[in-house]
């Protein structure tokens, strides 16, 4: 009889062959997804020796799909950001763990101002991770949310849909608009009106071409590079853009390359704005700008 080890070591094997990185990991979560269970029930049912339940021509299809290198999110479906489970597939940016500092730093900054009814706006929304959790961890918040694909803006119109029904509070409390972050035409009505802007833009490098073909051969391009040898191009138009939304004592936070810390800084004084700085990620690394205006 074949063990739940048994599946989990041929499994590991031939992601390890395929140059899988977390080859076990990604092999006991699509062994969950086929069996429609935990992550945690696979790990007590290799504890335990226990058997289960598993579609085998599924788990054995996401198998194949991962072995050549399509991203683990985008075969099963969803991804995890914060408190929020969203889905994700192609056409759209997968959220990474160090955006949930980018958005940590704002809430911050949020909770030490006592702000009751902030007004937030999501630029280069994509997946909606970053607006989604505004407005579902601060009660009373406002957040606008700017995509330019329409491909894209359909996964974040359905992670509303899909976080609405978790939190039905929200669903009054959140705008989405398909249109040019960078434009001073988008969200123009709420000009020097804006309390924080949070954004992860596209800004790797167009000189630094990913090299996990997860990223390079899946990710959508557009939400990918910055438009410039360096990728400071759309960062730049960035902040200007949210130098005009933001209100006198607004703060901008916005995700960038480990290399662009210093010019943004710069970029941003030069801006307007009266402070800003470098935050870092949870390794460590320079990781987002902070300005406030």
């Amino acid at each position: 009889m074949t063990t739940v080890s048994d599946v989990i070591q041929n499994a590991t094997a031939q992601l390890r062959e395929a140059g899988i990185e977390t080859p076990e990991h990604d092999a006991k979560l699509l062994l969950a997804e086929a069996a429609d269970i935990e992550l945690r029930d696979i790990d007590k049912a290799l504890l335990m020796g226990e058997p289960i339940d598993f579609d085998t021509a599924r788990f054995q299809t996401m198998l194949e799909r991962r072995a050549k290198r399509e991203p683990l999110q985008y075969i099963v479906g969803h991804a995890p950001f914060r408190y929020l489970d969203l889905a994700v597939g192609p056409g759209v940016f997968i959220p990474r763990p160090e955006t949930e500092t980018v958005v940590q730093a704002g809430l911050d900054w949020m909770t030490q101002r006592g702000l009751m009814h902030p007004r937030v706006v999501d630029l280069c929304a994509g997946s909606g991770a970053i607006g989604l959790a505004v407005v579902t961890e601060v009660p009373g918040s406002q957040v606008w949310a700017v995509e330019l694909s329409p491909r894209t803006a359909e996964w974040t119109q359905k992670n509303l849909v899909r976080t609405a029904k978790q939190y039905p509070s929200i669903a009054s409390n959140y705008q989405l608009e398909v249109g040019d972050a960078t434009s001073l035409a988008t969200l123009a009505q709420l000009d020097g009106t804006v309390d924080m802007v949070i954004t992860n833009p596209p800004y790797i490098p167009e000189t630094d071409i990913p090299e996990q073909p997860e990223v390079r051969d899946w990710d959508p391009e557009l939400a990918l590079y910055g438009g410039s040898a360096d990728g400071t191009l759309i960062p730049e138009r960035i902040i200007e853009r949210a130098f005009r939304l933001l209100k006198p004592g607004g703060a901008l936070v916005m995700e960038h390359d480990i290399s662009q810390g210093d010019r943004l800084v710069a970029y941003a004084r030069a801006t307007g704005f009266a402070n800003a700085s470098t935050g870092k990620d949870w390794t460590g690394r320079d990781r987002y700008l902070f300005a406030e205006k």
